[in-house]
């Protein structure tokens, strides 16, 4: 009855399948069982102590209260430099919108831009909450479908086959949910080259093992992009995001977030000047943790007989293909939870080009993925 009363905007709203086995993990943890937690792509790591020490310094000098609309602007110039010194890119100040976490940012960034009927192109697969945020907006996701041979690539071709006059932007995520893929400095360029907008999902931007990632801006100036510190720096709970947007979306923008949010935490936007200032170190020493679960997971899993015929190099999951165990991602999931007790993602989450893989999180200790990839063994073993 209650949930009826509810608008069917928000009752249409898809759940996130992940959430499904977390849930169900942590009932079986409940009943005394160990789980080795696979799913979740969240950083295991604690927060740099560089980072923590300038939160508590700023709680003491009484950064308590609202902040300018956009953000602190020594924040918004440490993002500008930020942008400057890794891609070479000119970004203004004025063109930075801090936000409280990378997904409001995301829902200001299609409010913004989208009239009730526009399309948006993403990928398939695609992060499973992005069409969530493109459809609450009153716009219709169009799904281009990418593969495994081309390291989720998109082939140009097909996204241009799927343009349309009501197409509003291209959406891209490099490195990638849930493939752990880079998108080429070529595909970049040749997406910017067929007319829509791109909005470009950079969070996982500081977590690249092998080559570069490419910022959208490098290519355009009349682009969003889409970051924060939740990742790379191990700020989750921080909630403190960033957005860099046209000139001319800046206003429109602006007043949404007075209206909607206010501002972000004054205490995180001094911790996140910090991150972009001093942390530098102990990213790189977390990124160097990282590439040695990957290159481990990668290798077990390949002799599982899982197939990853292109090696994810950026993120912390590798989205593994299994087809040859199953036909159903869903029920293989809750398959290895069941009887492997470790915790993975279906493919089927991102998408109906997911169906047949695997997204595994490498975000816990080197021990527990160990111990995860030999209950699992067992597991496809007996199959």
């Amino acid at each position: 009855m209650g949930q009826k009363r509810a608008s069917e905007k928000v009752r249409s709203i898809k759940p996130f399948i992940v959430m499904d086995v977390l849930e169900r993990a942590k009932e079986m943890e409940r009943q005394g069982q160990e789980i080795i937690h696979l799913e979740v792509g969240e950083p295991d790591f604690d927060t740099p102590q560089v980072i923590v020490e300038a939160g508590i310094t700023a709680l003491k000098q009484g950064h308590t209260h609202y902040t300018h609309s956009m953000g602190l602007p020594e924040l918004r110039q440490a993002i500008c430099n930020h942008y400057k010194k890794t891609y070479s890119v000119s970004v203004e100040p004025d063109q930075v919108i801090v936000t409280s976490g990378t997904s409001p940012a995301i829902f200001m960034v299609f409010a913004a831009l989208l009239r009730p009927g526009d399309e948006v192109i993403i990928s398939d697969p695609h992060y499973a909450c992005y069409p969530n945020f493109i459809e609450f907006a009153g716009g219709k996701p169009v799904r281009v479908e990418v593969f495994e041979e081309d390291a989720f690539n998109f082939r140009e071709e097909k996204v241009a086959q799927k343009i349309t006059e009501k197409t509003r932007a291209i959406f891209i995520n490099s490195p990638a949910n849930p493939t752990g893929t880079l998108l080429s400095a070529d595909c970049m360029k040749k997406l910017v080259g067929l007319g829509p907008m791109v909005v470009s999902d950079e969070i996982y931007h500081g977590l690249v093992y092998e080559g570069k990632e490419h910022s959208i801006l490098e290519f355009t100036d009349d682009a969003f992009v889409l970051n924060g510190f939740s990742k790379a720096y191990a700020m989750t709970g921080w909630r403190l995001g960033y957005l860099i947007c046209p000139k001319d979306f800046v206003r429109p923008l602006q007043k949404l977030h007075q209206n909607f949010f206010i501002c972000a935490c004054a205490m995180a936007q001094m911790a996140g000047i910090a991150a972009l200032e001093k942390a530098g170190p102990a990213v790189e020493k977390m990124r160097s943790i990282y590439d040695e679960r990957r290159r481990f997971m990668v290798r077990r899993l390949k002799e599982m007989g899982f197939g990853i015929s292109v090696e994810p190099t950026g993120a912390f999951y590798v989205f593994a293909n299994a087809k040859k165990f199953c036909s159903d991602s869903y029920a293989f999931a809750f398959d290895i939870l069941e009887n492997a007790r470790v915790g993975v993602t279906p493919g089927v989450d991102f998408g109906k080009n997911g169906e047949g893989y695997i997204r595994f999180c490498y975000a816990n200790s080197l021990e527990n993925i160990e111990k995860g990839m030999d209950r699992l063994e067992s597991f496809v073993k007996s199959l």
